[in-house]
């Protein structure tokens, strides 16, 4: 692949490069800082796996053919590791030598694009791009999920209940009848979600709470107790 005299003009994300041809990662390097991305390089996956560092939101720009663990296993890994800390990070293909299965089995497993070798800079340039959008408000969205979940800790078991009834639109009587108790009861509890969340009114917890499912298993993954490290 050949540097073209791309200049960078804004700071536009960092690129995680993990590929074990040294004259790719140099010359990836230089294409990638100059166009206005941070790159940190890996030498193969098990470099990366021995010290992965991936400031969120990045985009790993992954070779296929490596040494030991090959690009499809790392991503398969890389899904695991993340997944038990609600994280993600899109992954970008670059292989010489790819058998049809695999490119299959990378995209099933998410990869944004997959890049065949020898590609040009602007190919290359382009799915950056897409997958660094991606990037960045996938992590928008987990940021703003982290603090919902922060608020909604607050919450006793049954105002989260009621919580749950009051962003499906019930009104207080319907929710009274559909769990026994009195609707005077279930406007204190209420009263006490629209407190404890920091909100005015019906249609702000709406709007903080768009796009969040408030289940049982949620209220327990919020309030589930945590090792310290």
């Amino acid at each position: 692949m050949s540097v073209f005299s791309f200049q960078a003009t804004t700071y536009l994300g960092h690129v995680v490069v993990i590929d074990d041809d040294a004259s790719i990662r140099r010359s990836l390097t230089t294409l990638l800082t100059r166009t206005g991305y941070d790159v940190t390089v890996y030498e193969g996956a098990d470099a990366f796996l021995q010290n992965p560092v991936l400031p969120l939101p990045c985009v790993i720009l992954l070779d296929m053919r490596m040494p030991g663990t090959v690009g499809v296993d790392l991503q398969a890994q890389l899904q695991t590791r993340l997944q038990a800390t609600a994280q993600s990070v899109p992954v970008v293909f670059a292989s010489g030598d790819s058998r049809s299965e695999e490119i299959i089995r990378a995209m099933k497993q998410g990869a944004v694009d997959f890049l065949l070798k020898p590609f040009t800079p602007q190919s290359l340039l382009d799915a950056l791009q897409r997958a660094m959008h991606l990037a960045v408000n996938t992590h928008k969205q987990e940021d703003r999920l982290d603090e919902v979940k922060a608020r909604l800790k607050s919450l006793t078991a049954r105002e989260f209940e009621v919580c749950s009834w009051m962003v499906r639109g019930y009104t207080n009587q319907q929710i009274a009848e559909l769990d026994g108790g009195a609707a005077a009861t279930v406007k204190l509890h209420r009263a006490r979600v629209l407190s404890k969340l920091r909100l005015q009114a019906l249609p702000d917890l709406m709007a903080l709470l768009e796009g969040v499912d408030l289940t049982p298993e949620l209220y327990l993954e919020i309030n589930a107790p945590h090792d310290p490290d």
